[in-house]
């Protein structure tokens, strides 16, 4: 026998049997999978894709897929070498050939069973022949992949085969050249010898058949997990019926069409947008098939976000109900729990623990924010070449400010024709104890060279301070020092004096870095509660001016123009508390927001790289193309993604009709590009496409942390307060939520269920029909145009 495993991206792993491979093969989720890499292969033969894009396109589709473990299964369920229970099979791969299905009928087909093999089938990327085999008596992995290679005359073999936990991919059945199903499932004794007497059963008679009825439940939950029937081993009917609890109940009269497709809407996040899937799964009340397929259509052709905190609970609540379940059914027939050697108490447990850990595994998935490219532009490469994975997207947002902080007098046309300096602002929010200090090392790195400067001033003015201090009070006095620019300034800084470094930093950012969000509070001055939001505001805006007029002698009168970068940490709690009575007064749209995903309790401590001599070196040139800067930048580049972006923020904000989204999405683009300009000049005034992937990612993901953290927030704020419990606004496409053909009603019932009032129905219908994203059948029906350009987004 062999190991099965929901991807390769988990360490878990069961015994597969015949009846598993044969549902998992048919699984239309594996099909779907595997023609999309079978179609990006095309795009490379004919040029419309470059072989770089496939490889990684098809490196983030297979971790989508089932794999399997031919060499073995293994003790603790952990696909670890140390833990393998060899099966006698091997694995032989055969990669980069255009015609595999031709190579097997002519050199492999006629010597299947003198070779011993026992399933052969075409790669997920097509293009490779794989083949499992009987090893030779007594021989290793290595002698066994050795030997095979010798049949087939292959002097240029993958020698990589030597470890029992090495995995290949599911494939659909159609894939499949030849199988020997029961040489494929054989138990082979000499093969089986590392399975000793400390994984034997230990209980009496009556216990073993309750045992063998649990395992063949859990057997049903692992396949259905890896199939279509479940959801991660949980039916997806009991997380149906949770959600019907949990959404008032099933529906009633006049409500049926709008509960299943919101039903829809939230089922697909764990039914992997299969549409076959939720046809087959989901409860119909009376709607015909035809009806159903056009629901659900509807509903999963919006964009994917955060997981609805309702299927959440769902999942949570349908989870716990099978973990006390199985419970029961491990200890109630013998009126007591199975003893701790028992093989069944073992797997009973096991089952619940993975359950737990992939239904957890895939809200935390879900609920994340867009996921960082793979392919990044050079500065940000190095930027996170020391950062661990789990930081790498707070990183990578919080480098910006001091990045920025290096221009003197540069600006950049935005699309509006207004210059902007590159003002950039970063908050990060994440729970306590997550590494918000992840931030603190690349930022010291960039600051560096300011900081060298900076130190020189602080130097001439204390040594002004000393000498002034030291005179009388009669005596002539030497005038403040000129050229005192000190960028940097100290998070607890007081309004006259931050006005007086502004005036004194002669065009140039002032930086800081703040620990804690509320050290802001420092500059609110003393009669103006809110100062500190007013700076945040006016630093973001062009030829902003600011300032304080005094009639003592030694106080700061001053008129400035603020420019100010920096940096703060908060928790998530603290971060909302803070700016909840300014959520509709413009600090939140002007700031750029990232955040860190909770971990996994008990995970392993993150690792940071080595900040050296060399990764200064290779940073030097990047800062000093920034510092060299000066005038009117022109990167059309930039200028022609801002408008792009724009235009995809403008026409998901008409889809959805949320006013908060685009609100936010305004400044959120200026952001945005103000970043791909930074890139461009640190890049020595050289666009590369990776930037534009970069800077889009950039925009998802402060949109994403906006609507997350402040979104109902925002809502309720602009709305007065008005009912509570309704639904918390999200980016989501209303058009997407309506059947291809739908009525007036129909739309008035999508806007009230999403939290939006019915009056608006009318001019919403009214701009979709002059946008053509509908048409007008009667004067109360219309019907969705298809846009090619919706789809792709």
């Amino acid at each position: 026998m062999f190991g099965i495993s929901n991807s390769v991206k988990s360490r878990e792993v069961r015994e597969c049997t015949p009846d598993l491979f044969r549902r998992v093969v048919r699984s239309e989720r594996v099909a779907r999978i595997c023609a999309e890499i079978e179609d990006a292969l095309e795009k490379v033969r004919r040029g419309e894709m470059s072989k770089e894009d496939f490889e990684v396109s098809k490196a983030e589709l297979k971790k989508q897929l089932p794999i399997f473990t031919p060499h073995a299964t293994f003790r603790n369920g952990r696909r670890l070498n140390a833990e393998a229970i060899p099966s006698g099979l091997s694995m032989y791969d055969i990669d980069h050939i255009d015609n595999p299905r031709g190579l097997f009928e002519e050199r492999i087909a006629a010597h299947v069973t003198e070779w011993g093999v026992v399933l052969a089938h075409v790669t997920p990327s097509t293009d490779g022949l794989r083949l499992f085999f009987v090893m030779p008596e007594g021989a290793s992995l290595a002698e066994a992949q050795k030997w095979m290679s010798g049949q087939l005359g292959d002097k240029e073999y993958d020698q990589s085969v030597k470890d029992y936990a090495r995995s290949s991919f599911a494939v659909p059945e159609y894939y499949i050249l030849y199988m020997d199903e029961e040489g494929l499932f054989k138990k082979r004794e000499s093969a089986m010898r590392e399975a000793v007497t400390s994984y034997q059963l230990q209980a009496t008679s009556a216990m073993q058949a309750d045992s063998a009825a649990l395992v063949a439940g859990s057997s049903s939950l692992v396949a259905d997990s890896l199939v279509a029937d479940n959801f991660k081993g949980i039916p997806y009917a009991d997380i149906i019926s949770e959600w019907f609890r949990l959404s008032g109940g099933e529906p009633v009269q006049g409500e049926r069409n709008d509960k299943l497709h919101r039903l829809a809407s939230h089922l697909r996040y764990i039914a992997d947008n299969d549409e076959v899937l939720m046809l087959s799964t989901m409860p119909r009340y009376g709607l015909s098939e035809e009806e159903m397929r056009g629901l659900i259509h509807s509903a999963c052709t919006a964009k994917f976000y955060s997981m609805p905190k309702v299927m959440q609970e769902a999942v949570r609540r349908a989870l716990q109900a099978m973990s006390y379940k199985l419970q029961a059914m491990s200890g109630a027939a013998t009126g007591y729990k199975l003893p701790a050697t028992s093989t069944m108490q073992g797997d009973s447990a096991a089952l619940v623990a993975d359950s737990s850990s992939l239904v957890a595994d895939s809200l935390v998935a879900a609920s994340l924010p867009p996921a960082l490219p793979k392919r990044l532009p050079a500065l940000v490469k190095l930027l996170l070449s020391r950062t661990p994975d789990l930081y790498r997207p707070a990183v990578a947002h919080a480098v910006f400010p001091a990045l920025a902080a290096h221009l003197w007098r540069v600006r950049f046309r935005y699309i509006d024709n207004v210059e902007h300096e590159a003002t950039l602002m970063n908050v990060l929010m994440a729970g306590t104890g997550a590494g918000k200090d992840c931030i603190s090392e690349p930022i010291n790195r960039i600051m560096a060279d300011v900081r060298r400067r900076d130190e020189d001033n602080l130097q001439r003015e204390r040594e002004w301070k000393n000498e002034v201090n030291s005179k009388g009070a009669n005596k002539d006095k030497r005038a403040r020092p000129e050229g005192l620019v000190i960028q940097e300034i100290d998070a607890d800084m007081t309004n006259p004096a931050f006005v007086m470094r502004t005036a004194e930093a002669d065009g140039h950012f002032l930086y800081t870095k703040l620990n804690e969000i509320d050290q802001f509070d420092a500059l609110r001055g003393s009669g103006h509660g809110g100062q500190q939001f007013q700076i945040m505001c006016l630093a973001f805006d062009p030829g902003n001016r600011y300032g304080q007029t005094r009639v003592g002698a030694m106080s700061v009168t001053e008129k400035v123009t603020i420019r100010f970068n920096w940096n703060a940490a908060t928790t998530i709690q603290k971060g909302k508390r803070y700016f909840s009575h300014v959520l509709t007064d413009g600090p939140i749209s002007r700031i750029n927001f990232c955040t860190i995903p909770e971990r996994e309790i008990g995970a392993e401590m993150p690792v940071y790289g080595s900040y050296d001599a060399n990764f200064n070196e290779e940073l030097r040139p990047y800062i000093e193309n920034l510092t060299r800067a000066t005038g009117l930048v022109d990167c059309p580049q930039a200028y022609k993604l801002a408008v792009k972006l724009k235009e995809e923020n403008a026409e998901f904000a008409r889809l959805s009709q949320s006013r908060v989204y685009e609100n936010l999405s305004f400044r959120a683009n200026v952001i945005a590009y103000l970043k791909a300009c930074v890139l461009y000049v640190a890049n020595g005034y050289r666009w590369d496409k990776t930037m534009e992937e970069f800077v889009r990612w950039s925009l998802q993901y402060d949109l994403w942390c906006k609507m997350e953290f402040f979104g109902s927030a925002i809502e309720e704020a602009q709305t007065m307060g008005a009912e509570t419990g309704r639904r918390t606004p999200g980016r989501r496409s209303l058009l997407e939520l309506l059947p291809e053909e739908f009525t007036l009603a129909d739309a008035v019932c999508v806007r009230q269920a999403e939290g939006m009032n019915a009056e608006g129905t009318g001019a919403m219908l009214r701009q979709w029909v002059h946008r053509r994203y509908v048409t007008i059948v009667t004067n109360d029906k219309y019907k969705r145009i298809k846009n090619e350009r919706m789809e792709k987004n």
